[in-house]
């Protein structure tokens, strides 16, 4: 583990407008690399007190040996850097990644920004009949339900169409035709948390996890029955490959559901005992496009609405086409809170290639990563220190330092968005889901509760904690904490200890709260506790 650095306080330029925020960009930069890449003497130990000394104590916790460990804590009023520990250094930062995703699209997009899902047509009417093709085109919305589609359906049915001659033509276009992030795990390739990314997509459930269907298991009546599926939404896109067995009343579960790669057959496997409770597995299905037409067909179907062709993917609308019926989404301030309360990694993405598409024309995660290079620029943030390959943080290959962070929440602070924006972050131990988020469950009891406002981060070795939290003196201070290559289950009782001495410190009294050690019971966390489902947060 890298030595604690003990220096002379020092002071990160500070914003006190929009318009005097511009003119410190490139000093802002400068003075971090300055400032968070001083190097500690050789066998220094931790600092003698104060938050310096409480924080260097608590990096000491074994969990973090041989690992990697960037901190910073800064005072939001005055840009003053409290602590910075390896400020500099590259780490990994999982979910942590989309607080410079999400500022950028508020302030690219606006907090206004809705996307569109829209029904066309180019053919002409006879009577109940539309002669030529009608289509469905996706703006990016990450957040379409089925019952979204059910209601685009019922107004093509209300416009008086009753068959279409040709084909349901299905325009994903706004986005390009790349499905997966770049160095996505490919062991995640089901899993709903790494869907693919479409301009035209489902979302199963109001947490809008777009491009996964759940399926639901319960045991049959009586050993060898075969166990009840049920589907949401109801849909033929995806086959069931039934293979579970019902065992006797407590026997072991062994349930397993999987989709096969390159395919949308999904296998049910394993057993499951006789009164065992109904499962739930969302599972991400293959080509979110065809998804979203199959579920438009059926409920155009539904609501008396006949299509004679088969349906075509992936064909632009032509110029002139008129609409039969539009679904808004919500605004991207509401769109927010699901987004980061959740660590909702497909909404990152979607917004990600939405940025490229605003931006640009180019609705790749190419155009859209360097819109959020040039938001990142403008907030005083230096793209040279840091890479950034996707939207979510689900790539490995992401490294942001912790003094970039804190450049970036510090910045942001004066924002016209800023409230809308801050109100997405996870609380810690609000019980509310969509308040506290991946923290409702943390730092309960403690002074940092329903105070600490932060970004959480999972992966496999990898934690990240950034955000604000407000002293015992009332102070606000902005933090990041980006703990990288431990081998330990989970060390965010460590970063939860960081915030905790925060605020329960003030400028002359620090009162240091040590992190809880490891029980047997600790849960993993290479995964946020809101991907696992049923959610642990």
């Amino acid at each position: 583990m890298s030595r604690p650095v003990s220096t002379p306080r020092t002071r990160l330029p500070h914003p006190r407008s929009r318009s005097r925020a511009r003119a410190w960009i490139w000093p802002v930069s400068i003075g971090l690399a300055c400032t968070l890449t001083w190097s500690s003497p050789a066998g220094a130990g931790p600092s003698d007190g104060g938050i310096k000394g409480a924080i260097d104590t608590i990096l000491t916790d074994p969990r973090l040996d041989g690992g990697a460990a960037g901190v910073v804590v800064a005072d939001a009023a005055t840009g003053e850097v409290l602590y910075r520990r390896d400020a500099a250094d590259r780490l990994m930062p999982a979910s942590n990644t989309k607080l410079p995703t999400s500022t950028a699209a508020m302030a690219l997009l606006g907090p206004d920004y809705r996307y569109r899902t829209d029904a066309l047509s180019t053919g002409s009417r006879h009577g109940s009949v539309l002669r030529g093709d009608l289509y469905l085109r996706g703006s990016g919305d990450p957040t379409t339900l089925a019952k979204d589609y059910d209601r685009l359906a019922a107004e093509v049915a209300e416009s008086g169409i009753k068959r279409v001659t040709g084909r349901l033509v299905a325009d994903d276009t706004r986005f390009d035709t790349q499905r997966l992030g770049r160095s996505w795990a490919a062991d995640d390739e089901s899993a709903y948390y790494s869907a693919q990314i479409s301009a035209l997509t489902v979302a199963p459930d109001t947490d809008y996890d777009s491009g996964t269907v759940i399926v639901e298991v319960a045991p049959g009546a009586a050993r060898g029955a075969r166990p009840k599926l049920t589907l949401t939404p109801r849909t033929d896109y995806v086959d069931l490959d039934i293979r579970a067995t019902t065992v006797p009343a407590g026997g072991p579960n062994t349930l397993a559901v999987e989709r096969r790669h390159g395919s949308n057959t999904i296998s049910v496997t394993g057993n499951v005992p006789v009164g065992a409770g109904t499962t739930k597995e969302w599972v991400s299905v293959w080509e979110p496009t065809g998804y979203a037409a199959e579920v438009f067909t059926d409920a155009l179907a539904a609501h008396g609405v006949r299509i004679t062709g088969p349906a075509r993917l992936g064909r632009p609308t032509p110029p002139g086409a008129r609409t039969l019926a539009t679904h808004s989404s919500m605004p991207l301030k509401e769109l927010m809170r699901p987004f980061m309360k959740l660590s909702n990694n497909m909404h990152a993405e979607a917004l990600t290639k939405t940025l490229g598409y605003e931006t640009t024309g180019d609705g790749s995660w190419a155009a859209g990563l360097a819109a959020i290079t040039g938001h990142l620029r403008k907030e005083g943030v230096d793209p040279a220190t840091l890479r950034q390959v996707d939207g979510s943080g689900l790539s490995r290959m992401n490294n942001i330092p912790a003094g970039q962070f804190a450049a970036l929440l510090l910045s942001v602070r004066d924002a016209p968005w800023y409230a809308d924006w801050r109100a997405s972050l996870p609380v810690a131990c609000s019980p509310d889901r969509m308040v506290g988020g991946t923290l409702r469950t943390r730092m309960c009891g403690t002074p940092a509760a329903l105070n600490a406002r932060a970004k959480t981060g999972s992966l496999t070795g990898a934690s990240g904690l950034s955000g604000y939290v407000t002293d015992a003196n009332g102070r606000e201070l902005v933090f990041s904490i980006v703990l990288n290559n431990y081998l330990a289950a989970s060390v965010k009782s460590i970063e939860d200890a960081i915030v905790v001495t925060l605020a329960s410190s003030g400028e002359d009294d620090t009162r240091l709260v040590r992190p809880r050690p490891d029980r047997a019971a600790t849960p993993a966390a290479d995964l946020e506790c809101s991907w696992r489902k049923p959610a642990t947060c």
